[in-house]
C-alpha cells in the first residue's frame, strides 16, 4: 500500500533513492522493484532486519541494488547530494525539530532532485488528537508532536531550500480506522471493532474491489489520512555558482 506516487516523484531506473524512516519498507521495496538504487534508513533495528531479509529474497529473484542502515534523521550518514530522490513517509510528525530534519534531507538531495514528504492530514489528525490524549502524548513511543496543514508543510519545505509543487491526499478509508483506535485507546488493537475494521482494510488492499476503490477516491480530498507534498531542490543559479 503506497502513499507516494512515483510518477510525481519522477523516479527512474538507476536513480539513487533514500527511504527515510522506512518502517516495514513498502516504499523501498517498490522503488527497488522499479530499478532504483535504494537505501532504507530507520532507527528501528528490528524493522531494518525485516526489510533486509525481504531485499535478500528479492535479490534472489533478479538483480537488485538495495541496502539498509540505521540512522538519525537529524544527522544523516551521507554526503551532500548523495540521492536523486527522497521519500520521507509519516516521519516528520514524530520529530520535534522538523525543520532540522528537512534541512538534512535537502542537504543529501542532489540539485534538481525531488522529494516526497507525507504527514497525517490536518482533519484526520485533529480528530485523533481530540479523541485521545495518548495518541499524541510525548511520553508515548511513536506519539505525534504536531499537526500539519498543507500550508505549514509547504512553508517548512521552502525554509529548507526546497520548492514545493504537487500535492494530494491518500488512504481515506484508513481515517475511520484511526478514529476508532483513538476511541477505544490507541494501544488496544485487539478490540473486536478494531480487528473487524482491520480485516476490511487488509481485504481491500489484497482484493482491491472496484466499488471500494471508487469510494476511497471520492472521499480522499476530505478524509485522506495522509497528505503528500512533492518538492524539488533547485540547481544553483549563476549568482550561486563559485567564481573561477
Amino acid at each position: 500500500m503506497l502513499t507516494v506516487r512515483y510518477d510525481r516523484l519522477e523516479l527512474a531506473a538507476g536513480d539513487r533513492l533514500l527511504d527515510l524512516g522506512c518502517g516495514g519498507g513498502r516504499h523501498a521495496f517498490e522503488a527497488a522493484r522499479r530499478g532504483a538504487r535504494v537505501v532504507a534508513l530507520d532507527t528501528d533495528l528490528g524493522d531494518l532486519a525485516d526489510v533486509r531479509a525481504l531485499f535478500a529474497a528479492m535479490a534472489a529473484e533478479g538483480p537488485l541494488t538495495a541496502a539498509t542502515t540505521g540512522g538519525d534523521a537529524l544527522r544523516l550518514p551521507f554526503p551532500d547530494g548523495a540521492f536523486d530522490r527522497v521519500v520521507a513517509a509519516e516521519v516528520l510528525e514524530h520529530i520535534e525539530p522538523d525543520g532540522d530534519a528537512l534541512t538534512e534531507l535537502a542537504r543529501v538531495l542532489r540539485p534538481g532532485g525531488t522529494i516526497a514528504v507525507t504527514v497525517p492530514a490536518w482533519l484526520s489528525e485533529r480528530v485523533c488528537w481530540a479523541l485521545s490524549d495518548d495518541y499524541h502524548a510525548p511520553a508515548v513511543e511513536g506519539g505525534h508532536v504536531r499537526v500539519y496543514s498543507a500550508r505549514v508543510l509547504r512553508r517548512r519545505l521552502r525554509a529548507a531550500g526546497l520548492v514545493p509543487s504537487a500535492s494530494h491526499r491518500a488512504h481515506a478509508l484508513h481515517t475511520p480506522y484511526w478514529w476508532l483506535r483513538c476511541l477505544v485507546g490507541p494501544a488496544d488493537d485487539r478490540h473486536p471493532l478494531v480487528r473487524a475494521y482491520h480485516r476490511f482494510l487488509v481485504w481491500d488492499i489484497t482484493a482491491r474491489p472496484l466499488a471500494v476503490r471508487m469510494a476511497d477516491a471520492l472521499l480522499r480530498p476530505l478524509l485522506g489520512k495522509s497528505l503528500v507534498v512533492y518538492a524539488r531542490k533547485d540547481p544553483p543559479g549563476p549568482k550561486d555558482e563559485p567564481r573561477r
